[in-house]
């Protein structure tokens, strides 16, 4: 089975141009399917289980194991959905006939609407980082530029110095798949921006090869994704922020705020990256909910007495 796993992770990375990030999700699932199987007496030893040996009843038995585990209807529909990769690859390479995982319904998604902050908490949340030091310059940058572009972490921590064009208050950023896209920055974002690079330069000053990445950690090497979610996990859980806030909270807010302010959904979409429109419109649900609340505490006929 590991032949098949690494030659299905050749594929992503060769053929599907998959981000890291992507191939490691792929395989993370996968792993966990093969551990189940050879756990529950589904399947043989993982060296010597061979894909046309797993059956319709394994895929439901998995499934049906994250569920007892509490697993949410999105986390096993993504499951099912990297087993249907998988053994669609394996069908096109002639491992196996027929694609078992197609055969297999896909849990119910409880649709989730994003977590974000009001503009105040925003607010609150940039002013916390004393930006007179080299942490507290990044620190600031880092949230500055979350909530003026609505990057993702992994755009953020992968953008390079050349990406930075700090005259015209743009940046550049490589999103899913690869795709690149130029994106707008506020005043304030540009600002933070020029302060934190002074402080970068003279962190950096002594070493060689100097990084390319914008963002670095203390040790002048580039911040990985882990280390900016302590960044702000530093800021929130010291300063009484209500409810689970994570960076890609940052980029609800910004969607939503952009939306309260007029900006219209097919930019949004173009900012946030997003390949489909509808994946832009959870956001209206948001600002539909705010005005319906609105409503009924404000007109006349939809209060109850």
């Amino acid at each position: 089975m590991e032949k098949y796993i690494q030659d299905f992770k050749s594929y992503l990375i060769a053929e599907k141009n998959a981000s890291p990030h992507t191939v490691s999700s792929y395989l993370i699932d996968l792993y966990q399917f093969v551990g189940f199987l050879r756990e529950s007496g589904h399947g043989e030893a993982q060296d010597t289980l061979h894909p046309k040996n797993i059956d319709r009843l394994a895929i439901r038995s998995f499934l049906g194991s994250l569920y007892e585990h509490q697993a949410s209807g999105t986390t096993m529909a993504r499951k099912l959905s990297t087993l249907s990769s998988f053994f669609r690859f394996l069908c096109r390479e002639g491992h196996v006939e027929t694609n078992v995982a197609k055969t297999v319904p896909s849990p119910k998604k409880v649709r989730k609407l994003p977590s974000y902050l009001s503009v105040d908490e925003i607010f609150r949340l940039l002013d916390l980082p004393k930006r007179k030091s080299f942490a507290g310059a990044r620190d600031g940058a880092i949230l500055e530029l979350f909530y003026s572009t609505g990057i993702r972490i992994s755009e953020l921590t992968g953008i390079r110095m050349q990406d930075l064009h700090l005259p015209e208050r743009m940046v550049k950023v490589r999103g899913k798949g690869k795709k690149e896209r130029l994106l707008p920055m506020g005043q304030k974002s540009a600002d933070a921006l020029e302060g934190y690079i002074n402080f970068r330069g003279q962190r950096i000053s002594k070493i060689r090869p100097a990084p390319e990445e914008l963002f670095l950690n203390c040790r002048g090497r580039g911040i990985s994704v882990r280390g900016v979610r302590k960044v702000l996990e530093k800021y929130i859980r010291h300063n009484n922020f209500t409810g689970k806030i994570s960076p890609h909270s940052l980029r609800h807010s910004f969607a939503t705020h952009m939306l309260d302010a007029g900006a219209d959904l097919r930019s949004i979409q173009e900012m946030l990256g997003h390949s489909s429109l509808s994946t832009t419109q959870k956001y209206t649900h948001l600002t539909i909910d705010r005005l319906a609340e609105a409503y009924d505490k404000a007109h006349p006929r939809a209060r109850v007495k």
